[in-house]
C-alpha cells in the first residue's frame, strides 16, 4: 500500500494523508449509494403504489446526502470530533451566507414535520393553485390549475415554487381534513316564472347528483373533527332564493370532490336546461330592456292611477 501511495504522490502531487481521505470519501459515497439502491429494490418488490415508491425514493436520497455530508466532513476535518459543534458551524455559516436557501430548508422541514400537504394534494399557496407533483429540499412543484381555465381545471403548466413560501404565505389544502368543497351554481329566472316550481326542480336535480356525497362527507367530518373544529348543520344539496335586478336568482349549493367540480357543473346544467325546457311557466332571465306600464300591468292594489293621482 505504501508503494502505491508513493507512486500516486509522485504522479499527482498528493501526500498519503490526502490520498487516504479521498479514498475514504469515495468509499463512503459508494457504500451509501449501494445501501440506497438495495433499499429501493426492496421497496419496489414490496409495493407498486406510486406514492409509496416516490416517498421512499425521496427519503433515501435525503438520508444518503445528509449522512454522506456528515461522514465526509468528519473525514476531512478530523479535529472536529463533536457532532454538535460540527452542526453548529454548518448552521451558522448557512444562516449568514444562504438566508433564502435556509428559509426554503426550514419550509421543507415544516412540510415533513407538520405535513400541511403532500404529493398528490391540491393546494393554494398565495395566488398559485395546483396539484403537488414533487417536493424537494429547496422547492416544491405544482401542476397549475385555474388561472385562465374555468372551474379550476389544469392549465398544463408546471410551476416551481421555493419552500420559503410555505412559511410566509397562507396555504389552503383542498385534499386534507374535509376532502370536499362547497360548489354553487346560480340559475337566474324571470320574475314572471313560477319560482317555487323552479326551486323544487333544481333541488331534485341537485339531489340526484350530490346526495350520495353527503353520506361520505358525514364520515369524513367525524374523522376530521378529531383534529379540527369542523361541523356543519346540513350537508345535503340546498337551493337558496334571492332577488336580482333581472329576475329571481336560485343558487344550488352542494358538496363535490375538488377535482370533479367542472364535470358536475356540466352534468347539472344539462339537466337544468332539459328540465326547464319542459315547463312553459319557467323561463331563464338575461339582460333585456322592457317598458312596464304600472297602470295596466301592476298589481291591482298597487297600480298607479292615470295622471299620477292615487
Amino acid at each position: 500500500m505504501g508503494k502505491i501511495e508513493t507512486i500516486v504522490q509522485d504522479w499527482v502531487g498528493l501526500n498519503p494523508n490526502v490520498q487516504t481521505r479521498i479514498f475514504s470519501s469515495l468509499i463512503i459515497v459508494l457504500l451509501l449509494w449501494i445501501a440506497r439502491w438495495v433499499v429501493l429494490q426492496f421497496v419496489w418488490r414490496k409495493t407498486e403504489d406510486v406514492q409509496t415508491r416516490y416517498r421512499w425514493q425521496k427519503f433515501t436520497a435525503y438520508a444518503a446526502v445528509f449522512l454522506g455530508l456528515l461522514m465526509v466532513v468528519r473525514v476531512w476535518f478530523a479535529g472536529i470530533q463533536s457532532l454538535a459543534t460540527l452542526l453548529g458551524l454548518i448552521t451558522a455559516g448557512l444562516a449568514i451566507a444562504l438566508q433564502d436557501l435556509v428559509k426554503s430548508m426550514a419550509g421543507w422541514a415544516f412540510v415533513l414535520w407538520r405535513r400541511p400537504f403532500s404529493v398528490g394534494d391540491r393546494i393554494q399557496v398565495g395566488n398559485m393553485k395546483g396539484d403537488v407533483i414533487d417536493i424537494r429540499l429547496f422547492k416544491f412543484t405544482l401542476m397549475e390549475i385555474g388561472n385562465w381555465v374555468d372551474a379550476e381545471q389544469s392549465t398544463g403548466r408546471v410551476i416551481h415554487l421555493p419552500n420559503s413560501l410555505i412559511i410566509s404565505e397562507t396555504i389552503a389544502n383542498y385534499s386534507r381534513g374535509f376532502d370536499f368543497i362547497w360548489n354553487e351554481i346560480a340559475v337566474l329566472i324571470t320574475f314572471e316564472s313560477n319560482w317555487k316550481k323552479a326551486k323544487e326542480l333544481l333541488q331534485a336535480i341537485g339531489g340526484s347528483h350530490a346526495t350520495q356525497l353527503s353520506h361520505q362527507a358525514e364520515k369524513r367530518i367525524r374523522e376530521a373533527s378529531k383534529r379540527y373544529m369542523i361541523f356543519y348543520s346540513a350537508l345535503t344539496p340546498t337551493v337558496y332564493v334571492s332577488v336580482k335586478d333581472s329576475g329571481v336568482l336560485l343558487t344550488l349549493r352542494y358538496l363535490i370532490d375538488p377535482r370533479k367540480r367542472r364535470g358536475s357543473e356540466h352534468a347539472i346544467w344539462e339537466d337544468v336546461l332539459e328540465t326547464f325546457a319542459q315547463h312553459d311557466d319557467i323561463d331563464f332571465a338575461y339582460p333585456t330592456q322592457r317598458f312596464f306600464n304600472n297602470v295596466l300591468e301592476g298589481k291591482k292594489g298597487a297600480r298607479a292611477t292615470p295622471g299620477g293621482a292615487h
